[in-house]
C-alpha cells in the first residue's frame, strides 16, 4: 500500500464522508475510487442519494466532525487512514477493512506478528488462568496479543501480555476511543492505551451497541495471522471472530475441552470443522512462525467477492437493477449477468441505492433491498 500525504481539508472530508448516513467501508472505497477525493465525494452525496430515491439526504454536518476531532484530541488519540504508512498491513487486506481508525499508543505493535485470543465472558477459572499464561508466553515469544477488552478471557489475555513486560497487546473496542467498556475494565483500557495500543473504529464519544461488536470482531481477526479461541459456547461471539478469521484466510485455532462442559462446546465444534487443535503457546508459535499466507487449518468460510473494476468506468450511467432486487440477498455478479449492463453501471446503481438507505450489503459480495 502506498502511503498518501493528506491535506487537512481532505482528511476532514474523509472523516465526514465515513460519518455520513449509509456509508460503510465498501461504499467509502467506491466513492473515493469514483470521485478521486473525499471532498468531491461528499459534494456528490445528495445527488447520488436522489438518484436512489431519497431527496432529503445531507452529509454529516461539519460541526459534528469538528466536535469529534476535538474529542479525539482531548483523549490523546489520533486518526489513521486506510492509506497511511502505519495502517496495519494485515488489517488492510480485508475487503471490509475500516477506512479510518482512531488509536492511542504504539502502532509499531501492529507491525509485529500478531495473534488474536478470544473467548467467553463468563469463563471458567481454569480457562482464565490458561488465557493469561498463554498470552504471557506468546508475548515473551515475540507476538503481539490482540483481543477485545471484554470480561473473562479477553481481559485475562491483555493482562497476561502486559505482565510479560513489553506491553505487547492490542485492545480493540466497540465504543469510541474515549469510552471505557465494560466499566470495570476502565483502568485496564487506560493502561493498554498508555503502555501498548488501543484501537477504535467508532467515532469518539460513541457508546457501544450490539451492532458494534461484530464490527470490532472483524478488526481483531483482521489484525492477526491467526485467531485462537480459548473457551466458548456454541453461539458465542468468539466463534464469529473465528469465522471472520477463516474468511480472511487466516489460521483458526482452538483449545479443546470436555464435551460435558458447555463452555468448551464452541471450541470443540471449531476443531471438528477444521480449526487447528492447540494446547500450548509453543503450538501457536510453531504454527504462526511458519505462516506464509497458506493456513494449515481447513476451517473456511466463503470469502467476499467485490468487482472494483467499475472505478475505472467513470462515465458509466447507473443500470436499472431495482426490479431485479428483493429483500433476499443476491450476488452482485448475478445482477451484472441478468441486467446485461456493465459492472460499473451496476455498481453505481447499487451505490446510489445504498446511500439512499434502500440497499443492504451482505457477506460474500451479496446485496438486497432494505426491509
Amino acid at each position: 500500500m502506498t502511503a498518501v500525504a493528506l491535506t487537512q481539508g481532505e482528511a476532514f472530508a474523509r472523516i465526514r464522508l465515513l460519518r455520513s448516513a449509509n456509508i460503510g467501508p465498501i461504499s467509502y472505497a467506491q466513492l473515493l475510487g469514483r470521485f478521486g477525493t473525499a471532498v468531491a465525494a461528499v459534494e456528490a452525496l445528495p445527488d447520488l442519494a436522489s438518484r436512489g430515491a431519497r431527496r432529503d439526504y445531507r452529509p454529516a454536518p461539519s460541526e459534528r466532525i469538528e466536535r469529534e476531532i476535538a474529542a479525539a484530541r482531548k483523549a490523546g488519540a489520533r486518526y489513521v487512514f486506510h492509506d497511511s504508512a502505519d495502517y496495519p498491513r494485515l488489517l488492510g487486506e480485508l475487503e471490509s477493512a475500516p477506512p479510518i481508525i482512531t488509536v492511542r499508543g504504539d502502532m509499531a505493535l501492529a507491525t509485529k506478528p500478531c495473534v488474536a485470543l478470544v473467548g467467553a465472558r463468563n469463563a471458567s477459572a481454569a480457562a482464565v488462568k490458561l488465557a493469561r499464561d498463554l498470552s504471557r508466553d506468546l508475548a515473551d515469544g515475540g507476538f503481539t496479543v490482540v483481543s477485545g477488552l471484554a470480561r473473562g478471557i479477553d481481559g485475562a489475555c491483555h493482562e497476561g501480555a502486559l505482565h510479560a513486560g513489553g506491553g505487547a497487546t492490542i485492545g480493540v473496542i466497540a465504543s469510541g476511543i474515549d469510552v471505557a467498556y465494560p466499566p470495570q475494565h476502565a483502568d485496564l483500557q487506560e493502561r493498554i492505551a498508555r503502555e501498548a495500543l488501543l484501537i477504535a473504529e467508532e467515532a469518539p464519544g460513541t457508546e457501544p451497541r450490539g451492532s458494534h461488536f461484530p464490527k470490532r470482531n472483524r478488526i481483531i481477526a483482521g489484525l492477526a495471522a491467526g485467531t485462537l479461541v480459548v473457551e466458548a459456547a456454541p453461539k458465542s461471539g468468539s466463534l464469529i471472530t473465528a469465522r471472520l478469521a477463516g474468511e480472511a484466510g487466516r489460521e483458526v485455532m482452538a483449545i479443546p475441552g470436555s464435551p460435558l462442559e458447555a463452555r468448551s462446546q464452541g471450541c470443540n465444534q471449531l476443531i471438528r470443522e477444521g480449526a487447528v487443535l492447540v494446547q500450548s503457546a509453543a503450538d501457536v508459535i510453531e504454527l504462526l512462525s511458519a505462516f506464509d499466507g497458506s493456513p494449515v487449518s481447513s476451517f473456511r468460510e466463503p470469502a467476499a467477492s467485490i468487482d472494483w473494476s467499475f472505478v475505472e468506468e467513470t462515465e458509466s450511467e447507473p443500470a436499472a437493477v431495482t426490479d431485479l432486487l428483493t429483500t433476499a440477498p443476491v450476488a452482485v455478479d448475478e445482477l451484472i449477468r441478468q441486467s446485461g449492463a456493465s459492472a460499473g453501471a451496476v455498481q453505481m446503481a447499487l451505490l446510489e441505492l445504498e446511500i439512499a438507505g434502500n440497499l443492504v450489503r451482505h457477506a460474500g459480495g451479496r446485496v438486497s433491498l432494505t426491509r
